[in-house]
């Protein structure tokens, strides 16, 4: 087993289920000191307790990151307690699969916030810090469908490209700093965010990836050289809609 994280402090939100819980037990069982955050405070309860095991510095915070307006005061709370932080993996997001035609407004941003908005505000609460060490790590777990439009997920859609825009122009402003950025892009996760209610069927019917082999691919990442990971590697369906974007849109359109 690679050791490569050992003593890292690593800060991951979405991490009472899915992905967030399953990179907090392999992270853990490296060695790493993992600090969770999720608004489920049994579930959290559960992973946390895990990961003590094998990293017993590790500890939880229970947040609802859709309250943005605490999130800077978490993130800041959460480098305090665990002695600064050299990885936060923006992991936790919800979804809204509805057609745009009976979307409301206040939906569209509930997403934004806590898709977009939350792993904004916990990076800038961070980088300061993270500069001033002159070391660091943003990962940012956005999705394919932050590269492709996918039938009634526009309101998601819209919150992962701009997680995707936002890492890509982060990483050319941390150039040189010595604080790099990783953006995660995995394609369907068996997880249970396609059984969130409020959510209109999903228009996808096909195999799913393991949460614990996603999380597997994230540690890679972090201490690969390159920016953008496809888990799996769904990158030439993406080439192919960038080559002929109309065919793409028509094409998506008839799911």
């Amino acid at each position: 087993m690679s050791r490569i994280m050992t003593g890292k402090r690593v800060l991951i939100t979405g991490a009472s289920s899915g992905v967030g819980a399953a990179l907090a037990r392999q992270l853990a069982a490296q060695g790493a000191v993992v600090g969770l955050i999720a608004r489920r405070r049994d579930r959290l309860s559960e992973v946390l307790d895990e990961c003590q095991m094998t990293s017993p510095d590790s500890a939880m915070w229970v947040a609802d990151l859709g309250d943005t307006a605490t999130v800077g005061r978490l993130a800041l709370a959460a480098w305090h307690a665990l002695g600064g932080i050299d990885v936060l993996v923006n992991n936790a997001a919800v979804p809204k699969r509805r057609a745009v035609t009976a979307l409301k407004p206040d939906e569209v941003e509930a997403v934004m916030r806590v898709n977009f908005a939350a792993p904004m505000r916990l990076t800038l609460a961070l980088l300061p810090r993270m500069l001033a060490r002159g070391s660091g790590m943003i990962v940012n777990v956005s999705s394919v469908a932050g590269r492709l439009a996918i039938l009634h997920e526009s309101a998601y859609c819209a919150s992962k490209f701009a997680l995707c825009g936002w890492s890509e122009a982060l990483a050319v402003d941390l150039a040189g700093t010595g604080v790099s950025v990783k953006l995660i892009e995995p394609g369907p996760v068996d997880t249970e965010i396609w059984d969130r209610p409020d959510n209109d069927e999903p228009s996808y019917r096909g195999p799913k990836v393991a949460a614990d082999e996603v999380a597997e691919g994230i540690i890679a990442a972090m201490s690969s050289d390159r920016f953008e990971h496809y888990l799996p590697n769904l990158k030439p369906i993406v080439d192919a809609k960038n080559a002929d974007l109309d065919a793409f849109i028509a094409g998506a359109a008839r799911q």
